[in-house]
């Protein structure tokens, strides 16, 4: 039987360094580019770092005494490191989360408004007014003039006297200035009705609208 010996041929630096540049090509094709940070300022003391729309970390100013690292880079309100100046903790934390070594921020939901907090800021309108807030309602002197609140997030208000039906509003501001204007609305003529906001009329005002046509309708009679 015969045999064939196959010598291996030498292989070049050039051959070799030509192998190992088209191979670190190949690589870099295949790398996604980072996702990179955006800074979006509160005040100088405080930013927030984004991806798009997504909340990643906060970049906070420590002012206590005896502090030498101020700037500290925060998520989910705990500290993750800190350094001596922003620009630092901003790079850093971008390698962070580049490289998947940043903490997750969770979603933060908005703090619903309480109902204590919501009466102190009608109660604080009243006074602007020289209304007085009490449990069942709004007053001027001894004499209520109705009620005002937030459900959801949307202010409203009701006139006394009139049909229960809530008022959508603006604000606290519009609520109790709605309920002060309660002796000045009745006291309005039938035009002047009609040059209020449409969304400001309840149904005792369209009432009297409706009224106010038929009557006079029947003196055009």
């Amino acid at each position: 039987m015969t045999y064939i010996a196959h010598r291996q041929q030498p292989v070049s630096e050039q051959t070799l360094a030509q192998a190992e540049l088209q191979q670190h090509i190949n690589q870099q094709a295949q790398v996604v580019a980072p996702e990179l940070l955006t800074s979006r300022e509160i005040d100088f003391y405080e930013h927030e770092l984004y991806i798009g729309e997504r909340l990643v970390a906060r970049i906070v100013y420590d002012d206590a005494d005896f502090v030498t690292e101020r700037w500290i880079v925060m998520v989910n309100n705990a500290e993750v490191f800190r350094r001596s100046w922003w620009q630092k903790c901003f790079d850093d934390t971008q390698w962070h989360y580049s490289r998947g070594k940043l903490p997750v921020q969770e979603p933060e939901t908005p703090a619903a408004t309480t109902g204590n907090e919501i009466m102190a800021q009608i109660a604080d309108e009243c006074e602007k007014h020289g209304l007085e807030l009490l449990d069942d309602g709004v007053y001027r002197g001894d004499v209520k003039l109705g009620e005002a609140g937030c459900t959801d997030g949307n202010w409203w208000f009701v006139r006394v006297g009139e049909s229960q039906e809530r008022v959508p509003c603006d604000s606290e501001m519009d609520a109790v200035y709605w309920l002060s204007m309660v002796d000045a609305v009745e006291a309005l003529d039938y035009e002047q009705l009609l040059d209020l906001p449409f969304d400001m009329l309840t149904a005792h005002d369209w009432q009297r609208l409706l009224e106010y046509g038929q009557y006079s309708d029947l003196v055009a009679a």
